[in-house]
């Protein structure tokens, strides 16, 4: 984090980032003399890297649940329709305005789509008053289906400037990050992350199948539903703040599992690290790789991701 805050237009000693992050934490020592480099690192660089870190975190802990939740190694929050409700949210807001939902910004209203998004698959994913895995990725695609092609309709009612706005938006950015915005963030994803990794037996268990799981005493449909609901509340605040970012939640869980093994009571921990580590990443690349331009993130995860599945599908027999 400290290199990629020091890596920008105008590139800073990682003497200096080291010197102004803990002038502002703690207080020690003295203020930076350059006014414009205390402003560059910590008004415009650093709450972006931190942000960054919380959102992969925040997404890579959500694939891994989702993942054992429905037993699909291939589930994410985009493929159970998550981020799709998030997606409609806020370009309804972009393009018609606040008064298209009760005066909401647009981080407001793409939290509250993707909450909407998780409470139909709730709802479409029971069968006879359960949840069942596969019902719950047909559901998933069937309501992110509904929610892009509302998506796509309102976009053609969309200005030039309005559409530039919410194609950025779709495919994800944390270029206008500000310190206001990353303390809710943080609390969401630290607290989710805790309580997730607190069901680390639980979700052992579950791999296991939901007749041994049963067998163990764990009442599966509850374990679900509750998961189920964490999951879209740390996928909706990191979409509200992030926009659309894909494959963090795909790609980052299977490597940890390939190093460290399935026990989620590692798995959770390590996945939100390495999610963080590798979104910084990602992040300092979209800013450096086309200097001036800055491309969004969506379009590097897509292009280090999909390869990354190749490869996995390649290796791994066991998913034909």
């Amino acid at each position: 984090m400290i290199v990629a805050i020091s890596i920008g237009a105008v590139n800073v000693p990682v003497g200096d980032v080291w010197g102004v992050v803990l002038h502002h934490v703690t207080g020690a020592g003295t203020a930076p003399s350059d006014p414009t480099l205390d402003q560059i690192v910590w008004n415009f660089r650093t709450p972006r890297v931190v942000l960054a870190a919380v959102v992969g975190a925040g997404l890579a802990v959500t694939g891994a649940v989702l993942q054992t939740v429905v037993s699909n190694p291939l589930a994410d929050p985009v493929v159970l329709g998550f981020s799709y409700g998030a997606t409609l949210g806020a370009v309804l807001v972009i393009t018609l305005g606040g008064a298209a939902l009760a005066g909401l910004g647009v981080s407001a209203a793409a939290f509250l789509g993707a909450v909407v998004a998780g409470a139909l698959v709730f709802v479409l994913g029971q069968r006879r008053g359960r949840l069942a895995p596969v019902r719950l990725v047909l559901a998933g695609v069937a309501i992110g289906y509904v929610f892009l092609s509302a998506t796509s309709y309102v976009q053609l009612h969309a200005t030039p400037a309005e559409l530039r706005t919410v194609m950025f938006w779709m495919l994800g950015s944390v270029a206008g990050a500000e310190w206001d915005q990353v303390p809710a963030v943080t609390v969401v994803v630290l607290v989710t992350t805790t309580l997730l990794t607190l069901f680390g037996r639980r979700l052992n268990v579950l791999l296991a199948g939901d007749e041994s799981a049963t067998a163990l005493g764990v009442d599966v449909n509850r374990l679900r539903a509750v998961l189920l609901v964490l999951s879209a509340l740390l996928t909706g605040t990191v979409i509200a703040v992030a926009g659309g970012i894909g494959f963090v939640g795909l790609m980052v869980p299977h490597l940890v599992r390939l190093t460290t093994g399935a026990d989620h009571r590692r798995l959770l921990p390590l996945t939100a690290l390495l999610g963080a580590v590798y979104l910084v990443l990602v992040d300092l690349l979209s800013r450096t790789l086309d200097r001036p331009n800055e491309l969004p993130l969506g379009i590097l995860t897509a292009l280090l991701g999909a390869p990354f599945f190749l490869w996995l599908l390649r290796r791994n027999k066991g998913l034909d």
